[in-house]
């Protein structure tokens, strides 16, 4: 087996690998169902109370613009290191979040991020908290609640009371730490005169209008921390299919929505609660946490404390928050099977960056310390190649001898093997062992938001993003970008050209039909390559540029094998004119 099969093989498990991993577990072992009309029941007996939210729907024709629905209504001020935005008194809707430190674009003018955005726009996306109950007014979406304090800072939480008039006093403090994280503190008090039941509420509302696509290798919609693993099995479709409470299997440790880069979760405090996603008709949709309802005595104070992360999946971040208590929030970022080696990978690729200052770079320094720490499997991969090279003359003589009992070559092909000490399957090692790297580096170029926004040199402004100078926009002078693999850039030119440059050292196919299939597959892998991020064609380009060189080395080491493909490539090159003239 030479090395042009082995690269085509490669290839084609790493698509296959690539495109069909997710999908095939995702149709053969789908994540259990629930029968959504199944409501999970309180614990301890509590009171059951209706948790439904369709108080917060807004229809199509009343959609506003952020600015217009940011410039009515009383609102207090959020400023804190990441997050800048606003808390609307009408329903306490923590409803405008800005990040600080991403960019919409990778202009630098661009303005922040907007993960948040108030109820009636396009992008509606908010979190807001109230309690519900039976025979009591509780707040619901449209109560106007009344602040305590300035705005909400690191250092100075607010407080949101509201009287309902009956001997019951709602509050909220709100609070919010350095980098995405609020702590909404939820408490009722009793003046009245006998026991009230009541339970507290905390739910994240969004449009899935402005949310990012989903497929079977990049997970974006409603997420949640049921059980014990994160749940990445529910799209915006499926909540719809469910009906009016799509709930969870096991004890929720987080749930809310996420997109590529950006999420926004609840987390429940103590007591119990149950939690669920809703569809709420037009492309909108509510993930809810419930607290059991609990009996609240005359002078008595009962309080419920939630968490809300409304931030970027910054992959130190969520450790950080998952060390201190929010179970497996690390893995909201979708790494896929192939985590154990995509984390490292990131984590080495970090270092890297602080040392070169420079992604591209480090991804160029990675490719190295890849093949340096895959040298030993090439050499092994080389004499192989050399031995099965050296057995060649008696293989065509097997093939002759016994071309009509199929069987019997069979036989003595594993005899011939046996005695000359050949592994035929040895060549294929570094292809099982490059395929998860490869794929692992795609999902860390991927959902690593640190990649975002990051340049190289030159035209390339983003590493996440496909290359944007491309053929078709002249590199860049005409002001649009061709779409998936019509969008031919300068890297992907690099990739194919590169690769067609392995194939030329290769030895030569045995089939001239296997031989033009080999030339020819380098350009196809140009366009198939086109729409990858920059990142990952760097990282190709770097690895053929890097093979390329190792080749030579083991070549100018093994001059027989040298001489042995150059008489090879004669005598083909003689049996091609042979035929040409025949013909």
């Amino acid at each position: 087996m030479d090395n042009q099969r082995n690269l085509i093989l490669a290839v084609v498990l790493s698509a296959l690998l690539l495109f069909g991993w997710d999908f095939a577990m995702r149709t053969f072992y789908p994540e259990p169902e629930v029968d959504p009309a199944t409501a999970a029941s309180s614990e301890g007996g509590a009171t059951q109370v209706d948790g439904s939210v369709t108080d917060d729907m807004v229809a199509a024709d009343e959609l506003v613009d952020v600015q217009t629905a940011l410039a009515s209504g009383n609102r207090v001020d959020i400023d804190a290191p990441e997050i800048l935005g606003s808390i609307n008194l009408a329903g306490a809707r923590i409803d405008d979040i800005e990040l600080k430190t991403h960019r919409q674009t990778v202009d630098e003018d661009s303005g922040p991020v907007q993960l948040m955005a108030p109820r009636n726009t396009e992008g509606q996306h908010f979190a807001r908290f109230d309690w519900v109950g039976e025979g009591v007014t509780t707040p619901d979406a449209q109560t106007v609640w009344t602040a305590e304090g300035g705005a909400l800072t690191q250092d100075s939480p607010i407080r949101l009371t509201w009287d309902n008039g009956e001997g019951q006093v709602f509050s909220q403090t709100v609070s919010i730490d350095d980098k995405y994280m609020l702590t909404v503190e939820q408490s009722v008090t009793n003046n009245g005169e006998g026991t009230v039941a009541l339970a507290p509420r905390g739910l994240i509302n969004r449009s899935s209008s402005n949310a990012d696509p989903s497929n079977f290798n990049v997970h974006s919609g409603p997420i949640a921390y049921a059980g014990d693993s994160v749940d990445f099995g529910w799209d915006y479709e499926d909540v719809d299919e469910a009906g009016q409470q799509a709930n969870l299997d096991g004890q929720v440790g987080w749930i809310g929505f996420t997109d590529i880069y950006w999420m926004s979760a609840l987390i429940p405090g103590e007591g119990g609660s149950r939690s669920w996603f809703s569809p709420l008709g037009n492309e909108q949709y509510a993930a809810v946490v419930l607290y059991d309802a609990v009996n609240v005595p005359a002078g008595e104070t009962v309080s419920r404390t939630t968490r809300l992360f409304a931030g970027a999946k910054e992959s130190a971040v969520l450790d950080e928050y998952q060390e201190a208590g929010v179970q497996k929030f690390g893995l909201a970022i979708d790494w896929g099977w192939f985590r154990w080696i995509a984390w490292p990978m990131w984590q080495v690729l970090i270092w890297l960056f602080g040392m070169v200052g420079n992604f591209g770079f480090a991804i160029i320094v990675l490719t190295l310390i890849i093949r340096l720490l895959l040298f030993p499997v090439a050499q092994k991969q080389f004499k192989s190649m050399a031995q099965m090279r050296a057995v060649q003359p008696k293989m065509k003589a097997l093939q002759d001898r016994y071309k009509d009992d199929k069987a019997q070559l069979q036989q003595e092909m594993a005899k011939l093997y046996k005695e000359e000490k050949v592994n035929p399957l040895a060549g294929c090692l570094p292809i099982f062992i490059q395929i998860p790297i490869f794929f692992a580096l795609y999902k860390v170029l991927r959902l690593a938001i640190e990649m975002r926004h990051e340049p190289f040199v030159l035209w390339i402004r983003d590493l996440s993003a496909p290359d944007p100078a491309t053929i078709l926009n002249l590199f860049g002078l005409l002001d649009f970008t061709p779409e998936g693999f019509l969008g031919i850039g300068v890297l992907a030119v690099l990739l194919g050209f590169t690769m067609w440059l392995q194939f030329k050292l290769n030895p030569a196919a045995m089939d001239p039909m296997q031989q033009q299939i080999f030339m020819i597959m380098p350009w196809v892998l140009m366009f198939v390559m086109a729409p990858f991020a920059a990142g990952l064609l760097i990282y190709w380009i770097s690895n053929n540029v890097l093979t390329l060189a190792q080749q030579k080395y083991l070549y100018a080491r093994n001059p027989q094998l040298k001489a042995l493909m150059a008489k090879e490539r004669e005598e083909k090159a003689r049996a091609a004119e042979r035929e040409k003239a025949s013909g």
